[in-house]
């Protein structure tokens, strides 16, 4: 059976992609010094990845396991698999850059052929980088440290194994694209709930993978709070971790799986909380004179409730610039917009209107100003929009990524503060001044994520004058005490930081695991562990 496929040097269905309109074109150059043309990409056929260097013993041990026609060497299948989907991965396959390809894209079907593979690649010496939708934007598929990889695609592990009613928890396989979990639950009245931009293509098992977090996370939780159990292959055998909702038999080894983005192991399947579906959804927007205030809201909500299913808050930037709709971006919303946050409720009638009425007291009460249900709903219908924004502004020659962090409440105002500097001292420093934007896009009772959207113009080599104002930009977040990713992971660009973070016990004692769970080293290397730096290593 074949998939739907990303498209190649870009984000999602190819025919959604829609140039910008020409005002928009004529502001980014004004502004920002954007150069028409710098975005150009080489056609799919002008890409040629180096020759495979999949041993034919090799070849023939995967396609005794899968069978041959999931075995693909073929120049366009590992072109397709070539790195993910960040800024700088997009720039280097799109100037025709595959020297970091895969060998061989291998395809199982099971748990007991996922075990298999991984065997026999640790028997010939081959690193594995799992699969799933490609939406990595940290660096998760480019392994290192390798004499040649296959991709491990899961895409034909996406089944609806289980559904428990009376415990209300589903068996779902890590090959399922959000909108086919959602239709296969949806189909006996439940959802997930979860949906990150990344919804239509990123898979279950990238959710558990990355430690994911949807958009309605303060309503249904971040994806880890949903596992109740994992399903894991290794080359060492089969490990499996959650056998009741909570447990006191030790420390919870879900959570070594949860975010270990391929480096312990191949998640086969996971078994996750669902709940009903929703009799009412509603969405709506909100007003606040200065970012501060709407921080404060916010605040106010998620330590004393009610909590709405969606609460994020976009600062005066974002907001004047219009990405809480990505469509119109650059249209504007006038001089004086203030900051506009979104509330969503979901749940019964009767539950939504109450739990509304009291979160309108509360967010009026903190001087927010009810704009209706219309932004609200521009906000829903366009969500999953910005990544495809992103292609048409590097089509434009303009430069667009993000990053994000999340700290306790007290300390959001100085790292929001300082990591716009340091990003914007950065890359004015590089001769293309950004446009830096913002909003808070998860809350909890103690702290929130801060989610970084920067546009300027690309400059002569925009993957060097990025990765300075990345380097900035994490120097920052660590200095302000915040953390090095809230949901996008480590892969290899958050390594540095995420050592430090961590310290160096604690990359020790990521080692020793790995060193249990894969002695040959095959899995993702390079990605997530820092390498080991203590006297003792």
């Amino acid at each position: 059976m074949e998939f739907a496929q990303m498209l190649w040097n870009g984000w999602g269905d190819p025919d959604r992609a829609a140039p910008l309109p020409e005002p928009v074109l004529g502001l980014l150059g004004e502004l920002l010094g954007v150069r028409p043309g710098d975005g150009r990409s080489v056609t799919l056929k002008a890409v040629e990845p180096p020759a495979s260097r999949l041993a034919e013993d090799a070849r023939q041990a995967f396609a005794g396991i899968v069978g041959a026609e999931h075995v693909r060497t073929d120049r366009e299948s590992r072109i397709r698999r070539t790195r993910g989907k960040s800024t700088p991965d997009l720039l280097r396959i799109r100037s025709g850059a595959a020297g970091d390809a895969p060998d061989a894209v291998v395809r199982p079907g099971s748990h007991e052929e996922v075990v298999a593979v991984l065997r026999a690649c640790a028997a010939h010496r081959i690193a594995v980088v799992p699969f799933g939708g490609g939406t990595s934007v940290v660096g998760g598929l480019a392994p290192r440290g390798h004499d040649g990889f296959i991709s491990l695609d899961l895409r034909r592990m996406n089944r609806l194994r289980d559904l428990d009613t009376v415990s209300r928890t589903a068996v779902l396989e890590p090959g399922l694209r959000g909108p086919e979990a959602e239709a296969l639950l949806a189909q006996h009245g439940y959802t997930l709930g979860h949906f990150p931009q990344s919804f239509e293509w990123a898979t279950i098992g990238g959710f558990a993978a990355t430690r994911s977090s949807g958009q309605a996370s303060a309503g249904y939780g971040r994806f880890d709070d949903m596992v109740t159990a994992l399903r894991v292959a290794t080359p060492e055998g089969t490990w499996d971790t959650g056998r009741a909702p909570r447990s006191a038999a030790g420390p919870d080894l879900r959570q070594l799986v949860l975010g270990s983005e391929g480096a312990f192991g191949v998640i086969t399947s996971v078994t996750v909380r669902v709940r009903p579906r929703p009799a009412t959804r509603v969405h709506e927007g909100w007003r606040f004179a200065s970012f501060a205030e709407g921080r404060n809201a916010l605040r106010a909500l998620a330590q004393d409730g009610p909590l709405p299913t969606v609460l994020r808050l976009s600062d005066e930037t974002e907001t004047l610039v219009g990405l809480a709709d990505p469509a119109a971006i650059g249209a504007g919303a006038g001089s004086d917009t203030g900051c506009l946050a979104i509330a969503g409720y979901e749940g019964s009638t009767e539950e939504v209107t109450v739990r509304r009425e009291r979160a309108h007291a509360a967010l009026r009460a903190h001087a927010g100003t009810f704009l209706g249900e219309e932004p609200g709903d521009t906000w829903d219908k366009g969500r999953f929009f910005a990544p495809y924004l992103r292609d048409a502004l590097l089509d434009a020659g303009a430069f667009a990524e993000t990053l994000e962090t999340a700290a306790y409440w007290s300390q959001i105002p100085a790292l929001y503060e300082n990591v716009r500097t340091a990003i914007t001292t950065a890359l004015s420093g590089a001769g293309t001044p950004p446009v830096v934007m913002c909003h808070i896009s998860h809350v909890y009772p103690a702290g929130a994520s801060l989610y970084f959207t920067v546009l300027s113009a690309q400059g002569d080599n925009p993957e060097a004058h990025w990765a300075g104002a990345k380097q900035a930009a994490c120097e920052a977040i660590l200095a302000s005490g915040g953390t090095i990713s809230h949901h996008h992971g480590v892969g290899t660009d958050h390594r540095p930081w995420y050592a430090r973070e961590i310290g160096p016990l604690g990359v020790e004692v990521l080692h020793a695991v790995k060193d249990r769970l894969d002695p040959s080293g095959i899995l993702n290397p390079g990605i997530l562990l820092p390498p080991l730096t203590s006297p003792g290593a």
